[in-house]
Order: C-alpha cells, then structure tokens, then sequence
C-alpha cells in the first residue's frame, strides 16, 4: 500500500484519496472474481448515481467559481498552499509558514513517479479531479455561487499531481482520461465518484460505464469522505 505524506493526518482527505487499488478495506490484498458483497462503497455509490446527458459548455468560465485558490476554511492559507502542504514531502515555507516554496511529490499520484516542486517553476499543478467546466456541464450551472465556490476549493475534490499529466487530461472525466499510473486508478475513480455524489452532480452513461468499470475491479474501494462544506462562507458570494 502506498505510504501517506508526512503532511497528512491519519483521518485527513489524502488518506481516504490514497488507498491502492485491489485492496480491501482492511488493507489485504484481494483476487478472483468480484461478488456483490465486496464490490465496496465507492462501487456502490458510483451505480447510485444519476445518469443524464452532458449540457452545452455555453456559459462556462473560471470566473464563475470565484478567485482561484480562496480561503474558503478561514485558516488565512490559501488553497492551493494548504493543498500542497498536505500532500508533499520534505515541505519547506517561505515567510509566514504558510506559503510553500519547496516539496516533493513522493510520488506522483498520477504517474507514480516522484516530482520536485519549486515555487516559480513547479512542475507541480492542484488539480480538480472533477474538472471545473465538467462540473459546469452536469450541474454546476445552476449552482448559486457560494456552492461553486466551495467546490472549486473542497480539498476533497483537490490533489497535487504532475503538471505535464493534469494538462493532458484537461477536462476530461472517466469515459475519456485515467491516470497513467494504473495502480492509482481506483482511488481516483473513487474520488471522482465521491465528489460527485458530495455535490449532487450527474453522470453520462458513458461516464458511468466507465467508472463502474474500474470499481469492479476494485473490490472493497472505499469512498472518501470529508472536505470543506458545500457553501463558501458568505464573504465569497459575489458572483
């Protein structure tokens, strides 16, 4: 099992985000054929969710999840630092304590393979699992602006990960990008099913397909848990 980052605490979000594939909720390892029983909550949850068709893009802009990376827990940090300071290793700050300036992806979830970050010239992105403009096209869009909010800056919905990766998958959801990194891929599917679920976002049949697909083979995945609320504080509102 991959170990956790030293700037994860035992029940924090990148615990749940980091369980290996075929692996049971105990931790053993697992084969043969899935049955129903063991098809683990995330399969469960995954099947659960509501399938409709994807909506125009029409509208769609950064903008309309509010100023990137806010404070939306109050802890003065932004998002993307306090993203970086639980998942890298070795994390060194500038002044203050909260503004990382060095760390190490150890690894790489989505390649699996380790990746320095330098502040300036990272090659280390925060990447939304469920992509922004996804969100916007299966629901999103009629959101108010604070659940928007809340959403672009939810660290369950938030991981580091190789730069070069998270650009190619763009946008994309399960139907059309997985990571490289074959051994992560249950935990990510799972992490998409729960954000999903979380913010009462809709699937395409394709979609669904897709993830029911990798979760079968995962028996016993978790679903992960926690996260910030789903409404930004009212400061945040304006849209």
């Amino acid at each position: 099992m991959r170990r956790l980052r030293g700037g994860a605490t035992a029940a924090g979000i990148a615990a749940a985000l980091f369980l290996t594939a075929g692996c049971t909720e105990q931790g053993t390892a697992t084969g043969g054929p899935r049955d129903a029983a063991a098809g683990g909550a995330a399969l469960t949850a995954a099947e659960s969710l509501p399938v409709k068709g994807r909506a125009p893009r029409t509208g769609y802009d950064r903008d309309r999840f509010g100023s990137p990376w806010a404070d939306t827990d109050s802890n003065d940090c932004g998002t993307r630092d306090d993203i970086l300071k639980r998942d890298l290793d070795d994390v060194e700050f500038g002044d203050g304590g909260c503004e990382v300036s060095s760390g190490t992806l150890d690894p790489d979830p989505y390649t699996g393979k380790d990746v320095a970050f330098v502040r300036g010239r990272s090659q280390v992105d925060i990447d939304h699992v469920v992509a922004l403009s996804d969100a916007w096209q299966k629901g999103a869009q009629q959101w108010e602006p604070g659940k928007r909010i809340a959403f672009a800056n939810d660290p369950l919905n938030l991981v580091a990960v190789d730069a070069g990766t998270n650009r190619a998958k763009g946008d994309g959801d399960t139907a059309t990008w997985l990571p490289p990194n074959r051994a992560y891929r249950c935990a990510y599917v799972a992490a998409q099913v729960a954000v999903k679920k979380k913010y009462g976002l809709w699937v395409t049949s394709a979609e669904k397909a897709a993830m029911t697909g990798v979760l079968d083979d995962c028996p016993g995945q978790r679903l992960p848990t926690g996260g910030n609320p789903t409404e930004a504080p009212a400061r945040f509102h304006a849209d």
